[in-house]
């Protein structure tokens, strides 16, 4: 078996915005999706992790794209792991379409975690280390890694959003792409008219859960790039996300 796992998709109709072009948030879940296949092929995926009360939770993403597919393309995610640690790994993304076009890349970090006690546990414990012989270090991902998302007190308040049941994955906590949908719907559908999603990052602080209000609060740096910060209803920060539109 190969090192990096490459995983067909289509942007189907119904998952693409009103100008034909996938969803980020759709992109998003497919390559969440084309992890899980990776890593479940390779004997440590979320199947048999939860058969041990281990579990991967999404620390940092950051997706950086030429152009969105258009509806009905096909296309494919190809994904690796760079590098592993005793508490986090590094995995990245290629999507390109069946032509041969590459539309963009993905960086990711990802823990596992003890699911009784939400805690961090050794990633080498499973099957000896057995991770390392899928490392693939020399395959290039030529985007930034991107780095801490710094805002100021400043930061003006947007909205709160209420958590639902469909707000809530496997892991139950509010899902890593419900918080991509909910940060990209503060801008109003006039702005996506005229401005494209160039660079997405997000970097998951602590958990939420269904019943939690998250207060979003955003401000421009000084590059032009829109970060924002949500907040849960206890006050506790959940994450921070940085978003470069280009006109």
């Amino acid at each position: 078996m190969e090192k990096v796992g490459i995983y067909p998709f289509m942007a189907e109709p119904f998952h693409c915005d009103f100008s034909g072009r996938l969803f980020m948030g759709h992109l998003g879940n497919h390559m969440l999706n084309a992890a899980d296949f990776h890593s479940t092929d390779r004997g440590f995926g979320m199947k048999y992790l939860m058969s041990i009360n281990r579990s991967w939770v999404l620390s940092r993403l950051a997706i950086e794209m030429e152009e969105m597919p258009m509806q009905y393309t096909k296309f494919s995610i190809e994904t690796w792991v760079e590098s592993a640690m005793r508490y986090f790994t590094n995995r990245n993304f290629r999507i390109v379409g069946d032509d041969g076009k590459v539309y963009g890349y993905g960086r990711s970090i990802w823990a596992m975690i003890d699911t009784q006690t939400r805690q961090p546990t050794d990633i080498y414990a499973i099957h000896d280390g057995a991770i390392d012989q899928w490392i693939d270090a020399d395959k290039a991902c030529p985007i930034d890694k991107g780095g801490r998302v710094r805002m100021s007190d400043a930061a003006a308040f947007v909205c709160t959003v209420d958590t639902h049941y469909s707000d809530v994955d496997i892991n139950g906590h509010i899902n890593s792409v419900k918080y991509i949908e909910h940060i990209l719907d503060l801008w109003p559908l006039d702005w996506y008219r005229d401005h494209q999603i160039r660079r997405f990052e997000i970097a998951y602080v602590a958990e939420a859960h269904a019943g939690d209000q998250l207060s979003f609060y955003r401000e421009v740096d000084a590059a032009g790039a829109h970060c924002v910060r949500i907040v849960r209803s206890d006050g506790t920060e959940c994450c921070r996300s940085k978003v470069t539109y280009l006109p």
